[in-house]
């Protein structure tokens, strides 16, 4: 079987850590067909958008993307490509893992946790009313209107959560619990204080609850959870929260593990799903042979275990945890010591990730 994938390189470091990736992938023998497309930066300079119909249309046909991460051209309508993108979609799952590998400068090991983040509500709606606008000035009368009181030459970001929306990824997170035999969902708030929005979150979360009687539940609000992953990880395990708040979490989980580049992510929605890293585009470093690609791998791996390919997706896994273990083919940000000589590029690393795939091949 050919599986056909919409490939976006990105900007940046992308092309590099996309490369690697792909590399990787067909070193496992799984035959794939790559259909290439061009979003951000690139897609900006050639159709005038950096979110192109060619892109979306292909995506929309196969399925299936795999993606590098894309810069959102300054002086474009979009406030962010990435967001425009999970919208036309209707990607409204963001699922990033943050897992411990042996050997990786992690700040707690045996760290094993998912996050699940709305991905099409909350603050990053990109609802705003800049100060001194007249929708600023109506909305200030509005509010005063209700009792309430805000400075003049305030601007506005408008939170919106919704029974629906927070009712489907409350249920995702419970099924992928349940799929993937994780024991409890933890449900990240600050209905405290928002008690409309982050109150409707928890209320819906709490309701769908009750159709997991396995699973175990419960609340945290945000700040307390940060704290608490800081101190004990391993305390945790699926997680699922508003848009801004999973953002934030999971770059804070990602820290723990050892950083960005060991990352991966994966935006799904109905049929459709775009497996992407959690880090940006770098530019600084792009063609330099330098960045972690990892994090892409990882994303590989994501969309290996959503084709089906559980076995494969194991063994490239595997791979790339052994090359962490043994610390010799790694990129800078591996080390102990960033300014380590023995570190190595990208492309080196996907050399070691390959070379450990046919070993354990080998091995069977």
């Amino acid at each position: 079987m050919t599986y056909t994938i919409t490939l976006i390189p990105g900007d940046g470091i992308g092309p590099e850590v996309t490369n690697a990736t792909v590399r990787v992938l067909e070193a496992t023998g799984i035959k794939f067909k790559w259909e290439k497309a061009i979003a951000g930066q690139e897609a900006q300079d050639k159709y005038g958008t950096p979110l192109p119909n060619d892109l979306l249309d292909s995506i929309r046909k196969n399925k299936i993307a795999l993606k590098g991460p894309i810069t959102t051209p300054i002086g474009t309508g979009f406030r962010s490509a990435n967001v425009a993108l999970r919208k036309a979609l209707d990607l409204y799952v963001c699922l990033r893992p943050c897992k411990s590998y042996q050997g990786a400068p992690y700040i707690h090991e045996n760290v094993d946790v998912i996050v699940v983040r709305e991905n099409t509500e909350d603050l990053y709606l990109g609802i705003e009313c800049g100060r001194n606008t007249p929708e600023a000035e109506k909305l200030a009368v509005l509010i005063e209107e209700n009792g309430n009181w805000v400075n003049a030459d305030s601007s506005f970001s408008i939170k919106a959560i919704s029974p629906s929306a927070t009712r489907r990824i409350a249920e995702y997170a419970f099924d992928y619990a349940k799929a993937h035999d994780r024991k409890k969902v933890t449900v990240v708030h600050k209905a405290n204080i928002l008690k409309e929005t982050d109150g409707l979150f928890l209320s819906i979360t709490t309701e769908v609850a009750k159709d997991y009687p396995d699973i175990e539940f419960e609340s945290h609000m945000v700040d307390s959870m940060c704290s608490q992953l800081v101190r004990s990880p391993q305390l945790h395990d699926v997680m699922v929260m508003p848009n801004l708040y999973g953002d934030i979490v999971s770059e804070l989980c990602a820290g723990l593990i050892g950083g960005l580049g060991l990352a991966p992510g994966a935006n799904i929605g109905n049929d459709i799903s775009v497996f992407e890293p959690t880090h940006g585009s770098a530019p600084k470093y792009a063609g330099q042979n330098k960045v972690n690609p990892m994090a892409m791998m990882l994303s590989g791996v994501l969309m290996l275990r959503h084709l089906g390919e559980i076995e494969t997706a194991d063994w490239v896994e595997n791979a790339i945890a052994q090359v962490i273990a043994e610390g010799k083919y790694v990129t800078y940000d591996m080390k102990a010591d960033r300014n380590d000589p023995t570190a190595v590029g990208t492309s080196q690393v996907a050399d070691a990730v390959i070379e450990k795939i046919k070993e354990l091949s080998y091995a069977k």
